[in-house]
């Protein structure tokens, strides 16, 4: 059984739980997972600045930072950090909803669990691709519109 632990970690927004974890059980088990625990916290962008610091040395806000802790056949042990001041602040850039940036993060941090990766133009594309695919699955057009 997979289990999806998710803590809210500040107190400026609230924040629809049950759509994250949704989104977290339904990236996993689609790459085949079917046991494992998965944490979320959900935290404003001092405190992910200063993770990104500590665990990747860089020096700004981002976000989404996903932590794989133990990754086997069927078996996922990870952790997600999103902002939500970043999808906040995002998601009027974007005009959409600061619900949507924050899932959008969700979902990107869950395919980098499962494997996904966006560090060159061809992964990027698979991993919006999958984004796509998951929100849709929610009614919710991607912020980003496919290159033809």
């Amino acid at each position: 059984m997979l289990s999806v632990l998710i803590t809210n970690e500040q107190s400026n927004y609230e924040i629809a739980a049950d759509r994250i974890e949704q989104a977290v059980k339904q990236v996993v088990e689609e790459a085949g997972i079917v046991t494992g625990d998965v944490s979320v916290a959900v935290v404003d962008d001092r405190t992910i600045h200063e993770l990104n610091i500590q665990y990747l040395n860089h020096d700004y806000p981002t976000d989404v930072l996903s932590f794989v802790l133990e990754y086997a056949e069927e078996h996922l042990e990870g952790e997600i950090v999103v902002s939500v001041d970043m999808a906040v602040d995002l998601a009027k850039d974007y005009g959409w909803d600061w619900q949507n940036e924050l899932l959008l993060y969700v979902i990107h941090g869950s395919l980098h669990l499962v494997g996904y990766d966006d560090k060159n133009p061809e992964a990027k594309v698979g991993m919006q691709e999958a984004e796509r695919r998951h929100l849709k699955r929610f009614g919710i057009k991607h912020r980003i519109e496919p290159v033809e």
